[in-house]
């Protein structure tokens, strides 16, 4: 099967970051299934894993956390779909990744894909809807439909994350939710998925929302460079509020949260895969429920560029807009 994949550790603009492969088809666990892929995204976590994981001596690392396509095999106790299902999925990290023609994923994480969305605008989904909702709902512990009178605060709203919680935030809870993005498209592109507010995060946010007539927040998603926006995120919090971060923050100073007495949260959507949690399956059912309101037209892809074919070249180009910083939604790329 054709797959993009690499040897060795290499920047984005050398030809070898990432190249055009022939592996062989998966084999499914017993409960998986087999995906016949037809569209994947892009997502920060490639571009990390690309500069940082080594292949084994002689192996080639294939990543890719986003595909939707059709089942085309069942593994031995795999029942919960069947061989012609459209799925999408963000897979698991400790297992080869969706950027090849055939892709096995443990069905438990995996959902119809809605129906109304085309493969490219569905692929764009999965992974950051699951970080947005367990952000929301596990993580932050806002009740459904609940938050009202409350603030949350969205840091980078015109990223992938962002511009799934956003919708997600206005659709399923009743908190007013105020995005940052610092260029007019950006800011544009998060009122139109529903922020009430956006305010501009190369500025002190604790000024940008006393502009907007908000004195003090209630919760914070924190979804990119929360180092460099850590004591004005403190500063904005309400006493007692919580923080919830999926970037990478090294040399974190807790101290600073004790005297608002200030709740912090992990995300990261891959722990219910990689320890096989016993709500594992709820991935699956979080992302048919979002699949249902897609389909009612309650919420909408967050797909912003889309490169086709799949092939290595079209990847790199891929991997250097999401290293720049400056993508919008999401990067998608359709059919091999």
């Amino acid at each position: 099967m054709k797959a993009i994949g690499y040897h060795q550790n290499l920047p984005v603009d050398d030809d070898r970051a990432l190249v055009d492969l022939e592996l062989p088809a998966p084999v499914p666990k017993p409960r998986d299934i087999i995906v016949r892929v037809g569209a994947i995204s892009v997502n920060p976590v490639d571009t990390k894993v690309r500069r940082s994981r080594v292949p084994a001596a002689g192996q080639a690392e294939v990543l890719g956390w986003d595909a939707v396509g059709t089942v085309v095999q069942t593994g031995a106790q795999a029942t919960m779909f069947k061989v012609g299902d459209r799925v999408y999925y963000a897979g698991a990290i400790n297992r080869p990744g969706a950027n090849s023609e055939l892709h096995a994923v443990d069905e438990r994480i995996a959902a119809l894909a809605p129906a109304t969305l085309d493969d490219g605008q569905a692929a764009a989904l999965p992974l950051t809807t699951i970080t947005a909702y367990e952000l929301l709902f596990d993580r932050l512990r806002i009740p459904k439909n609940g938050g009202a009178g409350q603030t949350l605060l969205v840091v980078g709203g015109a990223g992938g994350v962002g511009s799934i919680l956003i919708q997600l935030a206005r659709r399923l809870t009743q908190l007013k939710v105020v995005a940052t993005a610092s260029r007019p498209e950006t800011r544009q592109w998060c009122l139109d998925l529903g922020a009430h507010a956006v305010i501009d995060h190369r500025q002190p946010l604790s000024a940008g929302l006393k502009a907007a007539g908000i004195e003090g927040v209630d919760y914070v998603a924190a979804l990119t460079h929360t180092q460099d926006h850590y004591d004005q995120i403190i500063d904005s919090l309400k006493p007692q509020g919580s923080l919830a971060v999926i970037d990478d923050m090294h040399g974190l100073d807790v101290m600073k949260l004790k005297t608002k007495s200030i709740a912090l949260h992990w995300e990261l959507m891959f722990t219910r895969s990689l320890f096989e949690t016993p709500d594992m399956d709820q991935q699956g059912q979080l992302l048919a429920e979002v699949a249902r309101l897609v389909d009612a037209g309650q919420l909408r892809t967050t797909v912003h560029t889309t490169l086709a074919p799949i092939h290595a070249a079209n990847l790199r180009q891929a991997h250097a807009l999401i290293e720049s910083g400056s993508a919008q939604g999401k990067v998608v790329l359709v059919g091999f």
